[in-house]
């Protein structure tokens, strides 16, 4: 007897580390001070000393139940994209720039082609933010996960000088809300997908001429990643008050995240073209407004806070980093949160 026999294949996972290096170097910045494979990452802090008080910043997360979806297609080279996003955009709604970035995939068996595919994808997120892929781990899981699945989870550390961190305090009444728009449904709300769709090779294979493509290639598409529109808001000198990452919870819980006690965001919902595939959803699993708006980013994957006479500067920063963006409300006074009107 011995490990392999027991169900965990350590060549496998010499062999995995070797096909990720060909992905991983592509990630790499100036500040990485270590190789790939050793037991930690280290990353100088050299370049941000002249920062009067950098401050670190940090988030974490995983891709959720989408990696079901992955599973069904058996498309693995996406996902990983979902993982970086959905970390390095909370740092940038901080105001922060990410550094550096760390994988966790747990599976049930470790094939190498598998796992290389997975981090290709996770090193695809880190060149779309310019953001290290320093480290991670891949563990086996005979006898706990099935030997087809695995889960997929990470973390982002990123860096800004205090002065610049976007902490909403300063929003007021007369404020601009500006929405920048999603790449579809990014990685939430998918248990609520699998019910309304029948998650099988021929339901996502399926044709819809709203959308343009089959169900599965509009579901899988991956978050897209708002770090250099953020920026380049930043360099072209607007102070953005307030950022707010749509994630799980939709309109309803991360709006008011980002907002003062006493204000509101007043939402116009004909300010911007829903996406068909939210339609569609709505229609198909007969899902109320509400619901939609407190479950999905409904088109609009980051709402930004600024003074309205910045509002066309915004617009024309993100648009030159490639995002497409619009004014789809304001704050007002009162205590509702969000009202969607």
């Amino acid at each position: 007897m011995d490990y392999k026999n027991s169900g965990v294949d350590i060549e496998a996972g010499y062999r995995s580390v070797e096909l990720m290096k060909e992905h991983i170097k592509n990630t790499m910045r100036s500040e990485v001070l270590t190789n790939i494979g050793g037991f930690s990452g280290a990353f100088s802090m050299e370049k941000f000393k002249n920062m009067e008080k950098p401050t670190l910043v940090s988030g974490t997360d995983g891709v959720g139940t989408k990696i079901k979806l992955a599973f069904l297609m058996d498309k693995h080279d996406t996902v990983g994209i979902d993982c970086v996003a959905m970390c390095v955009n909370d740092i940038a709604c901080a105001g922060g720039e990410p550094l550096f970035f760390l994988d966790y995939i747990a599976c049930g068996k470790n094939i190498p082609e598998k796992i290389a595919t997975i981090v290709s994808g996770v090193a695809e997120g880190c060149v779309q933010s310019d953001c290290a892929l320093i480290g991670g781990e891949t563990a086996e899981h005979p006898g706990l996960m099935p030997e087809d699945e695995y889960d997929l989870a990470g973390f982002a550390v990123g860096i800004v000088d205090e002065k610049d961190l976007i902490t909403g305090k300063d929003i007021k009444p007369g404020d601009t809300l500006i929405g920048i728009k999603s790449s579809g449904v990014h990685s939430n709300g998918f248990s609520l997908v699998r019910s309304i769709f029948d998650m099988t090779e021929e339901s996502l294979n399926t044709y819809y001429d709203e959308l343009g493509a089959t169900l599965g290639e509009v579901l899988i598409t991956p978050t897209r990643i708002y770090v250099k529109g953020l920026r380049a808001v930043k360099e072209a000198g607007v102070r953005i008050k307030g950022a707010s990452h749509i994630t799980g919870g939709g309109f309803y819980e991360n709006i008011p995240r980002m907002l003062p006690d006493g204000t509101t965001a007043k939402i116009d919902k004909s300010s911007y073209e829903v996406p068909a595939i939210f339609k569609l959803m709505a229609a198909k699993g007969n899902v109320e407004e509400h619901v939609m708006y407190n479950t999905y980013n409904m088109g609009i994957g980051m709402v930004l806070a600024v003074d309205s006479a910045d509002a066309d500067k915004v617009i024309k920063a993100l648009e030159s980093a490639g995002d497409s963006a619009v004014v789809i409300g304001e704050v007002v006074e009162g205590t509702e949160g969000v009202i969607i009107c």
